[in-house]
């Protein structure tokens, strides 16, 4: 039965991972996996969060299994970070959140759910994160790509993705990401969100936002901006949403599913077919992550201290990005760099050559992917240095 299974090819960034796992290196360096790591290069537990775990060790009675939607509160508080304390969306109970495994989870959620209703295509950025494609490829919904990136400038192809997105049809889903584009680390204006979602609302997508770095480039209500810009204009979209990264919470798969209805009474009955979804996807969802994320936004103290710890590890990403456009002109080159200090979040699109990662993994030991995109959140002052030397001799 199992004979003729074909090898399936390593994922572009897990398989990287295990490939410098397994090198035997001591000076490698991975800059491909996009986790955050502090100034010595360890990925480092929040504080808020160990204090969390600590309380739940006690308040902890049972290891019941929790609903098919998860915590009710985690979800509500989810609501509030997406959409603001005072948006109308949640006094009209317009929106319902369902917990998933991670921002992933809750992708492959919006996908099945589109395959229900009846939508045939989706629209993704070009490039994007590998994982989007797979997922709807999945589910079996056509694929249409829009582009994103201008290679020569090093800035959003606002053009060219116009003109694609013109091509996007009533009922069709439009992917966009939220804030910190993955790959390209380049996020639309607030003016041209102001344009995507006037243009939306004319051709009658349904917007799907992808928000898996909401902390990371300005602030939490900064960065959902892009998504309240479409609320306003949009009486229906779906969100994927991840705490992975703006909690450090990797292995503990923390993320939601947010649908926005027309009414209450629509966004009840879209949540009884998501509650089906996820009852043959995984039941329901794990409890200790998602635990530790509502006792954190439920205390004031708490979730100031996150924000806090938050707007630390921001401000070293930008820090960060400063230091290296300095010390590629440190280490001799004179191409212009200083694109990388525009960029949000934790990823910068190089514009290495795909030959030029190559050369940087075999000659260097230093990972990063095929796409050259680097994690720039992996870059530390005592490798910052190797880094830009080895850039400075595939250049």
């Amino acid at each position: 039965m199992f004979s003729h299974i074909s090898q399936a090819p390593a994922d572009p960034i897990l398989g990287l991972v295990e490939a410098f796992k397994a090198d035997p290196r001591p000076h490698k360096i991975n800059l491909s996996i996009g986790v955050y790591k502090n100034a010595v290069g360890e990925i480092p537990m929040f504080a808020c969060v160990k204090q969390a775990e600590t309380e739940l060790l006690k308040l902890e009675q049972n290891k019941n299994y929790l609903s098919i939607d998860g915590i009710a509160t985690y979800s509500a508080f989810t609501q509030t970070l997406l959409f603001g304390n005072d948006a109308e969306i949640l006094r009209s109970k317009r929106a319902v959140t369902c917990q998933s495994l991670g921002g992933t989870g809750a992708l492959r959620i919006a996908a099945e759910l589109a395959r229900l209703i009846g939508i045939k295509k989706v629209w993704i950025s070009n490039p994007t994160w590998p994982n989007h494609l797979a997922i709807f490829q999945a589910v079996g919904i056509e694929i249409a790509e829009y582009r994103y990136y201008n290679h020569d400038c090093h800035t959003l192809d606002w053009e060219n993705m116009l003109i694609d997105l013109s091509q996007a049809n009533n009922g069709d889903l439009v992917l966009l990401h939220g804030c910190c584009h993955n790959p390209t680390g380049i996020d639309p204006t607030p003016a041209q969100w102001r344009e995507l979602a006037k243009l939306s609302a004319t051709r009658g997508w349904l917007p799907l936002f992808d928000l898996a770095y909401q902390g990371f480039a300005n602030g939490l209500d900064e960065d959902a901006q892009g998504l309240r810009t479409f609320v306003d204009t949009h009486a229906e979209l779906l969100v994927a949403s991840s705490y992975s990264k703006n909690f450090g919470l990797y292995n503990e798969r923390v993320g939601a599913f947010t649908l926005v209805a027309k009414d209450a009474t629509s966004a009840q009955k879209a949540q009884s077919q998501i509650k089906r979804i996820i009852r043959t996807l995984y039941s329901n969802p794990p409890f200790h992550g998602a635990a530790c994320v509502n006792l954190i936004l439920a205390d004031t103290a708490k979730r100031q201290q996150w924000e806090t710890e938050l707007l630390v590890m921001r401000e070293r990403i930008k820090q960060i990005r400063n230091q290296l456009v300095t010390s590629l002109q440190a280490n001799g080159v004179n191409q212009d760099f200083s694109f990388i200090t525009a960029q949000n979040g934790m990823f910068s699109f190089s514009s290495l050559t795909p030959e030029q990662v190559a050369r940087l993994k075999k000659e260097f030991a230093i990972y990063i992917a095929g796409s050259g995109r680097i994690n720039v959140a992996g870059i530390t002052p005592t490798n910052i240095g190797t880094i830009a030397h080895a850039i400075a001799q595939v250049l």
